[in-house]
Formats: C-alpha cells, sequence, structure tokens
C-alpha cells in the first residue's frame, strides 16, 4: 500500500488548487444561487487535462491513474463540491465508459473530444421509476434493420441539457432478465434525442441535472458500446470507478468544511478566547480530522487497487459509504461550530451542509454500498 504523497501528487494538488481560487472560489455563490452551469470552467479545465485524467496521452487526454485522480477530484470538491461532482461524472461516468468498452473507431471519435474539454459528457442509467432497481428500467431500445428506436427517459442525469454527447444505458430485452440492457453513445441534435426538466436542487446546484427524453430516437447499430446485453454489466464496472471518484468528492466536501470550521474556530472569540480552546469545540475538530484521514486512506487504497488492476468492487463501496457519511456529518458538524453563523450563506459551511447529502445518494445509495459490501463479505 504506497500512500505516500509523491511529487507528482503534490504537483497535481498545487495546480488545481490555483486554478480554483482564482477561477472557482470567487464565484462560488453566485453559480450556487442562480443554478448556473459555468460550461467555461470545464473548457479550461479540459486545457489542464483533468478532462481526460484517465484517457491515454494517444486519445488527447493525460494518462494519469486513478491516485492521481482522486487527487484533483478532491481538490476541485474542497472549494467547490458541485464542480468536483460534474468533473467526476464527466471523467468516471461518460468518458470511461466510451474508454473501457468502446471499440477504436467510437474511442477515436469522442474520447479527444471529450479529453480536451471540447466536449461535455452526459452518463445516464436512472430512471423516474428506477433508481437502485436499474434492472427494471422502461427505456427501451428496438431494432430496426441497422438502426434501433429508442423510447423512454432518464432523470437525474449530470450535463442532460449541456453535454454535447452521452453514454446511455437502455433495456434491449425483457424486463429483470439477465443481459437486458445495452449501452449506446448518442450525440447531441440526434433526432428525438432531447433534455427535458431541469431540476431546481437542495445542493450541487452549479452542476446541472436534467431528464433525457427519447422519443423515436432512431441511433445507427454503430453506436452501441459493446455487443446487445452488455449494457448493465458494463455499468457495475463502470460504478466501481464513479463510487471511488463520488468517495474522493466527499472527501473533498469533507475537507472544505473542516477548514472552514477550523479557521473560524480559531478565530472566533467567545468569553475572551477563541472558541478553539473550549473542549467542546477542540474536540470536535479532533473527531473531524480523525474520520477525514481516514475516509482518504479508504478512498487512496481503493484507487491505488484499481492502478494496480485489482478488484475495486468491495473497496470503492467501503470507500464510496464512508466518506460520503463522514462528508455529511463534518458538515453538519462544521454549521455546529460556526453556530447562527453557520446557517447564513455568508458564510461557507451552509453550502457544504447542502451540498454534502449528495454524495449519499448518488452512484448507488449508503444502502446500495452496505449492500454490496455485504455480499462480497459474506460469499
Amino acid at each position: 500500500m504506497l500512500l505516500e504523497v509523491t511529487s507528482n501528487l503534490e504537483a497535481i494538488a498545487q495546480t488545481v488548487r490555483q486554478y480554483c481560487e482564482k477561477k472557482v472560489r470567487p464565484f462560488v455563490r453566485q453559480w450556487d444561487e442562480t443554478q448556473e452551469f459555468p460550461a467555461h470552467v470545464f473548457h479550461e479545465l479540459g486545457e489542464l487535462g483533468l478532462m481526460g485524467v484517465l484517457v491515454p496521452e494517444n486519445y488527447g487526454g493525460s494518462g494519469l491513474n486513478y491516485q492521481e485522480y482522486v487527487t484533483a477530484i478532491a481538490e476541485i470538491s474542497r472549494v467547490d463540491p458541485a464542480i468536483g461532482l460534474s468533473m467526476a461524472a464527466h471523467n468516471s461516468l461518460c468518458t470511461n465508459h466510451i474508454l473501457l468498452f468502446g471499440n477504436e473507431a467510437q474511442k477515436q471519435t469522442y474520447l479527444p473530444r471529450l479529453a480536451t474539454g471540447e466536449w461535455i459528457g452526459a452518463w445516464g442509467l436512472t430512471e423516474p421509476n428506477t433508481g437502485s432497481d436499474a434492472g427494471n428500467m422502461r427505456t427501451t431500445a428496438v431494432p430496426d434493420g441497422d438502426h434501433w428506436i429508442i423510447n423512454g427517459a432518464k432523470n437525474f442525469i449530470t450535463h442532460g441539457k449541456s453535454g454535447n454527447v452521452a453514454v446511455v444505458v437502455v433495456r434491449t430485452g425483457e424486463p429483470n432478465t439477465s443481459r437486458n440492457a445495452s449501452a449506446f453513445v448518442i450525440e447531441k441534435g440526434t433526432p428525438g434525442f432531447s433534455a427535458g426538466k431541469k431540476e431546481d436542487k437542495l445542493g450541487m446546484r452549479a452542476s446541472e441535472t436534467t431528464e433525457l427524453v427519447f422519443q423515436d430516437c432512431r441511433v445507427h447499430k454503430s453506436q452501441m458500446l459493446g455487443e446487445v446485453g452488455d449494457g448493465f454489466v458494463q455499468a457495475l464496472k463502470i460504478l466501481d470507478g464513479g463510487r471511488i471518484s463520488i468517495a474522493a468528492l466527499s472527501l473533498g466536501t469533507a475537507q472544505g468544511a473542516y477548514e472552514a470550521a477550523l479557521q473560524y474556530a480559531k478565530e472566533r472569540q467567545q468569553f475572551g478566547k477563541p472558541i478553539s480552546q473550549f473542549q467542546a469545540i477542540s474536540f470536535k475538530l479532533a473527531e473531524m480530522a480523525t474520520e477525514i484521514e481516514a475516509a482518504k486512506l479508504l478512498t487512496y487504497y481503493a484507487a491505488e487497487r484499481k492502478d494496480l488492476g485489482q478488484s475495486v468492487t468491495t473497496q470503492a463501496a467501503m470507500a464510496k459509504f464512508y466518506a460520503s457519511e463522514v462528508a455529511v456529518k463534518v458538515a453538519n458538524e462544521a454549521v455546529q461550530v460556526f453556530g447562527g453563523y453557520g446557517y447564513i450563506k455568508d458564510f461557507p459551511v451552509e453550502k457544504f451542509y447542502r451540498d454534502a447529502k449528495l454524495c449519499t445518494i448518488g452512484e448507488g445509495t449508503s444502502e446500495i454500498q452496505k449492500l454490496v459490501i455485504a455480499r462480497n463479505i459474506l460469499k
């Protein structure tokens, strides 16, 4: 287990930190209040090599590993978790799905545009009636000669409106049967493919979330990723890596809330001394720091296993489960440290508090993570 901070990890952290302090932090509240998706930020992140972190250089990416990817996500999320969420969804879901399961023509067509940030990617699995129960999805694709006709809808899709291309998993067999789903890569502007309602969210408001709607959407067979029936198996493998990225998102969210609380506790005076000198506050900070460190170890361990080509299903679920719950707890305690000021928008912890909850829901709820962990330890 190699958890030392390498010079490369430190260089990535420093680069991301400098960018976020200059180009993200000044606008965090504005983007949150207006629910604006700052697409220009992701084009700039592409120029920094952060929209194709895992993509090999011959496809226009940075060719970095999962530990380096985790570092970048965590650093962005400590400033604005919404930006970290969008970067994670673009990299680990849409782009990574094409990288892992696309044929050479599909990779050559899409990866250079996605990896450089020229294009923004979306990924669709969840539907209005099927969240955790993805095997019962209602969005279907029916063969028609050299094409497939897709009808249905996906919801809670990151970049559903602004994305230039989406990877979607749809049902090509009977409900609740094995190998009944397939994955397609569909470009924006394809007839019958459109964005639906944009969600008005509690948190992560600068990360766009919309419906995807398919009305007799005609897609050529060349747009299928892999073979008929491979979709759900592909999705599970994608989610293994995606859960590591959500663990990193959670880690950065917790770190940002903790740093704000720590600074405030040192500055805020009550009864003639900083509140950090009161045991009630210092013990809160000690617990926050310890749990963040534990979440970091779980997350980087899962990332390291991913880099070594080892199975990460259990480790990714553990990291995602623990880190996301820590993010919620730390954000809650940070509000408590701020007291009444933690409840108003003039201070950053109010936003961390709202943003953190999504970490326990997206890419598999905490309950689903416990189910995955239990199945693997009880084999």
